[in-house]
């Protein structure tokens, strides 16, 4: 069982605002804010390129960490600024030919769907939208019947960012193996709130940010790419870390997944991503899905007593993102009002999942996200507040 108190008194966000933007951007923890100070403070004292050539096996061991973290080895993990770019970077990879299939489900997020897009329109790619079943999730059956031979690449959103579902992704993995597809999975808002095994899964690449239930900073991110995938895969840019420049004429590509990273980063925000890792390994991730599937489910019981307050969240065990409107009210009012009481909630546009937002009429919608340092008197807060509105 998570230690609250403790955990709350290593949050120090908790004391000036109620929290709800965890599927945004989560309260990062004191250790990681002190491991990232401190880098930074010694980058002042000494230099930069000494400094982390003094830090070289912690920032060697956040590879580590988070292979621990997803079940993977270290050399499948490569490093990025942001989730989108570890994402980009595997898809990119791909050579696509005129009348490839791409499969995808219809609530993908619309930073995904736009490459999709883009190849479509410079490859003549076909993009084909799974169904959904009749709890709004990815059909798994329907997946199984749409496979052919020109089915390149399946690509799917396992939580996507508005509506709570949670996609069925391993039975999509046990889909894509069986019929030797490569399986490319948005894991953006899975990691951090539920345990992540990428062999259970069955996919060969995944993709995460470090900002959102993670705890870690903003500006990084991370690839996992499985080794017998690696060697299928040529990255769309490369520089002289991803490809040592080995001949006049020659270059070669890395063996291991850091192929899909460049030279320059950002030391610190690296080691707070690791930090933040290891912090959630030692709460334990199945003791952390449980108190944001606990909390997501409070929430949502006490928002549907209210009158006028939809809850527009889909599947059978949504996550800890909640998804929300109130009758005669605008989302981003709703959000600004929520402000000046320092409760944090975001929004989310339909043009971030706009087939899903397309396909059930969804308006802007309000977005809550608890995660385990919140409260069930946080919780209630919201509530009340929405109350007074519908009042």
């Amino acid at each position: 069982m998570i230690d609250l108190a403790r955990v709350r008194a290593d949050t120090p966000g908790i004391e000036h605002r109620i929290h709800l933007n965890n599927a945004g951007a989560a309260l990062m923890p004191k250790p990681v804010l002190e491991a990232m100070t401190a880098y930074l403070k010694r980058e002042s004292e000494i230099g930069g390129y000494e400094t982390a050539a003094e830090a070289q096996q912690k920032l060697d061991a956040v590879y580590a960490s988070v292979a621990r973290l997803v079940g993977a080895d270290a050399k499948e993990i490569a490093l990025a600024e942001n989730a989108t770019i570890a994402w980009q970077m595997a898809f990119y990879s791909f050579a696509f030919q005129p009348g490839d299939r791409i499969l995808t489900a219809r609530a993908e997020y619309a930073a995904n769907y736009v490459a999709f897009l883009q190849v479509a329109k410079t490859h003549s790619v076909k993009i084909d939208v799974v169904p959904d079943d009749e709890t709004g999730a990815l059909d798994p059956g329907a997946l199984e019947k749409m496979i052919d031979d020109r089915v390149r690449l399946i690509a799917i959103t396992w939580i996507p960012t508005n509506g709570g579902l949670v996609n069925p992704a391993a039975e999509v993995g046990k889909i894509a193996r069986k019929h030797g597809i490569p399986y490319l999975l948005d894991a953006c808002q899975a990691v951090g709130q539920m345990p992540v095994d990428v062999d259970r899964l069955g996919c060969d690449m995944l993709s995460a940010t470090g900002r959102k239930f993670l705890r870690g900073p903003r500006g990084t991110g991370f690839l996992y790419v499985r080794q017998a995938m690696l060697a299928k895969l040529h990255p769309p840019m490369i520089d002289h870390f991803a490809a040592p420049w080995v001949a006049p004429d020659r270059y070669e590509l890395r063996p291991d997944a850091r192929r899909f990273e460049s030279w320059e980063n950002n030391y610190a925000a690296r080691l707070g991503l690791g930090v933040a890792v290891d912090y959630a390994l030692a709460l334990g991730l199945d003791e952390i899905e449980a108190r944001c599937l606990e909390l997501g489910n409070t929430l949502r019981t006490e928002l549907r007593r209210l009158p006028g307050v939809r809850v527009h969240d889909l599947g059978l065990r949504p996550s800890a993102i909640v998804s929300f409107s109130i009758d005669g009210h605008q989302a981003d009012a709703v959000k600004a009002s929520l402000a000046d009481a320092r409760i944090n909630v975001s929004t989310s546009r339909a043009s971030s999942t706009l087939l899903d937002a397309t396909a059930r009429a969804l308006p802007t919608v309000l977005r809550a996200s608890p995660h385990y340092y919140n409260t069930e008197d946080d919780l209630l807060a919201l509530v009340e507040h929405c109350r007074r509105l519908v009042s």
